[in-house]
């Protein structure tokens, strides 16, 4: 009987801890965060370029992002293309996006305004549903969070769409690169020259170049409304890693058959990459576990028909 008595007090002491992490995730969305989730007829009166946010404090602005198409992957002209370069600040080389192909995407969907910040990553951990991340001596608040896995913005996207009841997702990487661009066809949103402070990155002309991230906004917004989509942090996506696009889907939907799911696309570059590596085209991989104070993540969100 002694085996049952502890058995019992096992589940009883699990129950407990169980019901006071519901208790605690509850207590930071409806008393902390404020929720005011969108109501289906709310959503499906969206237009693309408007915003919402579902909660008062602690979460992502998101864009309504048109339906379309767009050429994606590397232009065989211009400064949109070189051979496979090497990204400063990466071991190994980075890809083009090639062959290039026509994608379309059917419907509107939303993307984060801003990738996910400091302030938005705390909320999730004050809930017990994300793991503390480091800022690298940076700072928080609205600065992009960094220093968080592929597995770790699953468990945020996990716990925004279980809070708020509606599907917050890792964009695609069609998704991703439909959004940066922006209706452009240039190796930037703003054109085929770097220019000045219209983004972080090594050789970009700002004040945080190659030293550390910049708040997020410190820079134009591109033409679907969108910061820092160049530069700053990598970003995660959902995608499996594939080297070229050869057999890729066509309607912007998530590529996980046949790549490899240890290793996921990343986009965008990063303060500590060279212009090269911000280029739209310009795709990366990092492991599910990778880590590092350039590498963070920006929301996708399915909008009710």
């Amino acid at each position: 009987m002694g085996w049952l008595v502890l058995l019992l007090i096992g589940v009883g002491w699990w129950k407990q801890d169980v019901l006071q992490d519901v208790l605690k995730e509850q207590y930071q969305w409806r008393i902390v965060m404020g929720p005011s989730v969108l109501a289906p007829e709310q959503e499906r009166a969206l237009a693309p370029g408007q915003e919402f946010s579902e909660c008062a404090h602690g979460c992502p602005t998101m864009v309504v992002i048109p339906a379309g198409s767009f050429t994606m992957g590397s232009l065989e002209n211009g400064k949109d293309r070189s051979d496979h370069p090497t990204v400063p600040g990466w071991i190994g080389k980075v890809h083009q996006g090639e062959p290039q192909h026509t994608v379309t995407i059917g419907k509107p969907f939303a993307v984060g305004k801003f990738d996910v910040t400091f302030a938005e990553w705390d909320a999730c951990v004050d809930a017990g549903a994300c793991p503390w991340a480091s800022d690298s001596g940076w700072g928080r608040g609205d600065r992009p969070v960094i220093n968080v896995s592929w597995n770790d913005a699953k468990l945020y996207v996990a716990w925004l769409s279980r809070i708020t009841g509606k599907p917050y997702r890792l964009l695609s990487e069609a998704d991703w690169e439909y959004a940066a661009r922006a209706g452009s066809t240039t190796a930037y949103s703003w054109g085929d020259d770097i220019g000045k402070a219209n983004a972080n990155c090594y050789g970009c002309g700002s004040q945080w170049d190659d030293k550390q991230t910049a708040p997020a906004g410190s820079f134009k917004p591109n033409g679907f409304g969108l910061y820092d989509m160049h530069g700053n942090v990598w970003q995660w996506v959902e995608d499996a890693y594939h080297d070229s696009y050869r057999g890729a889907p066509n309607d912007g939907s998530t590529w996980i058959e046949g790549g490899d799911t240890s290793r996921r696309v990343i986009r965008g570059g990063s303060w500590r990459n060279g212009p090269t590596g911000l280029r739209a085209a310009i795709r990366y991989w990092g492991s599910t576990n990778d880590q590092s104070g350039d590498l963070g993540f920006r929301l996708g969100r399915t909008l009710t028909p």
